[in-house]
């Protein structure tokens, strides 16, 4: 298949290219890695009237990070997320959670937001976003704004973008002191779209106690599971914790069925990988305090 005819834009600054969503709104689609919108419209499913590129944006393309934040700029491929240094010392949750996407190749041309932007169900950056409290900046001709990722997300391959809006960067605060995190999924092939998946971050006090926790399990969009999270806190890691918290993570948990996997098996799957990734959070939280008090 080839896509409908449509016209080419190819825009060189952030001005430039906020202002050609605004002239054109919700017939455009903005291009970054490409990896999701160009299948998409060679099987003709979303047939836009303007296609404009952001490749040529350079001022997208960056990960920036200092002592409030690490900011990551909407084109940044998410390669670059996974091999940082930076990223793997401070925000590690992001560097294993993007090892999961696809293959190396689709990694070389991904991007950041666009993922984010795509919001499919299951894929592994929303999810790790909301576990880690990220921001969303959008950006429209004459506006920004700020968007928590757990409000960004709205429905199937839904998000908070209006027409004229552009995912601009994403903001990422570091992890707590003390802290561990985990992100688990699992797929019926490598480099396939998870059936399911989780991600943890859980921060020990000095005496071993959880003092911070965050599991943010798949679904049609990323689910933080709050009630949770709220029972954890004070009390100390141990196996049936963990079991019981997996247990109520998922106790009617919204999960679609489709050729791939029933609801039940994906409710079931996210109770396993809930579990295994609050031990591996505890885990290395429990390896921190250890190192701190040394």
């Amino acid at each position: 298949m080839k896509p409908a005819k449509f016209d080419y834009h190819d825009p060189t600054s952030v001005d430039e290219a906020l202002g050609l969503m605004a002239q054109f709104g919700d017939q455009a689609r903005p291009l970054a890695g490409g990896q999701s919108l160009v299948p998409l419209m060679n099987f003709r499913l979303i047939r836009p009237a303007h296609l404009i590129d952001l490749n040529g944006v350079n001022e997208l393309s960056y990960l920036r990070a200092d002592d409030a934040a690490l900011r990551i700029g909407a084109t940044t491929r998410q390669r670059e997320l996974e091999r940082s240094p930076e990223v793997a010392k401070r925000w590690p949750l992001l560097r294993d959670a993007a090892a999961f996407i696809g293959h190396i190749q689709i990694r070389n041309r991904g991007t950041v937001g666009g993922s984010l932007a795509h919001a499919f169900p299951s894929a592994e950056l929303p999810v790790a976003m909301v576990a880690l409290d990220a921001s969303m900046v959008l950006g429209a001709k004459k506006t920004r704004r700020s968007v928590r990722a757990e409000d960004f997300f709205l429905s199937y391959m839904t998000t908070a973008l209006q027409p004229d809006e552009l995912l601009l960067e994403i903001a990422v605060t570091p992890l707590p002191g003390n802290a561990g995190w985990s992100y688990q999924e699992v797929s019926r092939r490598h480099g396939d779209f998870a059936l399911a998946g989780a991600a943890a971050v859980l921060a020990l006090d000095a005496n071993g106690f959880i003092h911070h926790a965050r599991l943010t399990l798949t679904g049609t969009t990323p689910i933080r599971v709050r009630k949770v999270e709220e029972s954890l806190l004070g009390e100390r890691p141990s196996e049936a914790l963990f079991g019981d918290a997996a247990r109520r993570a998922t106790e009617n948990l919204e999960q679609d069925s489709d050729i791939h996997a029933s609801a039940e098996y994906r409710r079931g799957a996210c109770a396993a990988l809930a579990r295994r990734a609050l031990m591996q959070a505890a885990q290395r939280a429990a390896e921190s305090v250890k190192g701190t008090l040394r």
